[in-house]
């Protein structure tokens, strides 16, 4: 059998076995506390897994070992952000936001403020970030799927997106947090086994010496034509020590890296699915363990791809903007294309990365779908007094909604390494979420109009500071695919602001105006809910109550 009926098999498989756990976790879902959270019954490596799951999406495993393939060195910074960013969240958010919540981010956000406002700004930006997000592992499908077929058909790549976002949608309305669990802690073991193959037989074609990979990643780097020479790959400048814009663009895209996970709705609303404090402490530190062995993986993935894949192949892997780095390395390992061990490790990480994209959209389009139902239509619109069925009947059909803007916006994105992509979703969350839970959390006087400034600057300038800069117009085009590497037409430029991350502009912008619309209110401060909701966030306290106002 050729490699696609072979991917094809395993595609239908996993699609099965995932339907199979949303079918049997809808049968478990009862009520709200079940769809949102699980029931809070999931163990601490449970958790874990499931949120290593959710983290390690398409952009860690197609995104950066491709940015690593043709950017060498610089294309490592994406897994060293990615990793540090977990201490910020160890250390200011799981646990305390885990006590002092209930479902999403609004709850704690919202217990010592006004409901409405505070609530519909929180839901705005959970679905701003969860679509950037989407974006990401929508075109890491229509790229995996077009690889397979042989065909670059862009109807065929827009039918993958499409088939995709049904999928997402069938895993949310039907088995809520339970079934989206299952399927994260499902796809995490087998990105893990199936990562760790690739990098041991990477390995085993250079003897296990390290140093051979990376002088032959180099050498080949060297060999092509307007490199910088071969010592360059394995040195800091070739993306972002060209200039001083570059370096500045470094700068913004580390500090949305490391930032911006403490701020990921679906990455915040995991720690409501854990019984206790300890296993939200617990469940970290698993993820931690298990992203930073998979992010040593990426090392290897990227640089053995520089290594082992040369002419059309390393041709094709630039033309996807470093997309396929990873799939077309695992045919290579496997003995090549037209060998039967190819075209079997090539569909079998392909379909490995097909079950990444489909566990991480669910997550995401959970986390903002609850946000709508249970921030905006229950609490703002309803005034709190919406049944729970009516409320999960709103969090379904927000499911569908956002799904639906998913697919329309990914297709005229996909020519955007997805690596990228995921930094500007960090780069929004760490703008318009971090600085309100940050401040809520730790600083007494804090209020609603601190919050909301906060979460509306921060969310306002990314966006506006994204629109005006080369990611959306302007870039140009592919010098070997000529396929036009920005959002927009070539002949539209708009690309005022020169970075491509906004981070070092709109971070601490959110925190400056957090801190100003705090200080310019007349709002009365809330000493004894900020001691309460201090309490419960140190001590647990009081954290199994629903934490409404």
């Amino acid at each position: 059998m050729d490699h696609q009926v072979i991917t094809a098999i395993l595609f239908l498989t996993i699609i099965a076995l995932t339907l199979a756990i949303t079918v049997w976790a809808s049968r478990q879902t009862a009520g709200a506390a079940d769809f949102y959270a699980g029931g809070r019954g999931f163990s601490g490596i449970q958790n874990g897994l499931a949120i290593g799951g959710d983290y390690m999406s398409a952009a860690s495993f197609l995104g950066i070992s491709g940015a690593i393939a043709i950017n060498g060195y610089d294309g490592f910074l994406y897994s060293i952000g990615f990793l540090v960013a977990w201490l910020v969240a160890l250390l200011l958010v799981a646990e305390m936001l885990r006590n002092s919540g209930r479902y999403t981010m609004a709850d704690q956000l919202a217990y010592r403020m006004k409901q409405r406002p505070v609530r519909t700004a929180a839901a705005i930006s959970t679905v701003t970030v969860s679509i950037f997000y989407l974006l990401a592992q929508m075109v890491g499908a229509g790229a995996l799927v077009s690889l397979l077929l042989g065909v670059d058909d862009q109807w065929v790549k827009n039918l993958t997106i499409l088939g995709v976002g049904a999928l997402m949608i069938i895993y949310v309305t039907f088995g809520g947090m339970k079934g989206t669990t299952w399927v994260q802690i499902v796809k995490a073991v087998l990105l893990m086994v199936g990562s760790a193959l690739i990098v041991v037989l990477v390995l085993a074609e250079f003897g296990f010496n390290l140093s051979d990979l990376l002088g032959t990643a180099a050498d080949n780097y060297g060999a092509r034509e307007g490199s910088q020479g071969a010592a360059a790959f394995l040195e800091p400048g070739i993306q972002y020590g060209v200039d001083l814009t570059s370096k500045i663009n470094f700068l913004s895209l580390g500090l949305a890296l490391v930032l911006g996970t403490a701020g990921l709705p679906h990455i915040l609303i995991r720690f409501y699915t854990v019984p206790t404090s300890r296993d939200a402490r617990k469940s970290v530190l698993w993820a931690i363990v298990l992203i930073g062995v998979f992010y040593l993986f990426t090392l290897v993935l990227g640089f053995g791809a520089a290594a082992m894949l040369t002419g059309d192949k390393f041709a094709d892997v630039a033309a996807s903007t470093g997309n396929l780095a990873s799939p077309l390395l695992a045919e290579a390992v496997g003995g090549g294309e037209g060998s039967a061990g190819g075209a079997i490790l090539l569909a079998f990480i392909a379909a490995v990365a097909f079950a990444t994209i489909l566990a991480v959209v669910a997550g995401l389009t959970l986390a903002s779908s609850t946000s709508v139902a249970h921030d905006i239509y229950n609490s703002v619109l309803r005034d709190g007094k919406a049944s729970e069925r009516d409320e999960l009947k709103m969090a379904r059909r927000a499911a569908v909604g956002i799904g639906a803007v998913a697919i329309g916006l990914s297709i005229p994105a996909q020519n955007l390494n997805i690596a990228f992509l995921v930094a500007l979703a960090f780069a929004v969350a760490a703008s318009a979420n971090l600085p309100a839970i940050v401040y809520n959390m730790f600083w007494r006087r804090f209020n609603t109009r601190g919050a909301l400034w906060s979460i509306y600057g921060g969310l306002i300038s990314c966006v506006t500071l994204v629109i005006f800069s080369p990611t959306v117009s302007g870039k140009g085009v592919h010098p070997v695919t000529g396929k036009n590497l920005s959002l927009l037409p070539t002949d539209i430029d708009i690309s005022y602001f020169p970075l491509e991350n906004p981070g070092i502009v709109s971070i601490p912008l959110g925190f400056f105006l957090g801190w100003l619309g705090t200080i310019t209110s007349r709002e009365p401060e809330t000493a004894e809910r900020f001691t309460e909701l201090e309490v419960r966030a140190l001590t647990g306290a009081g954290s199994e109550k629903a934490v409404q106002h």
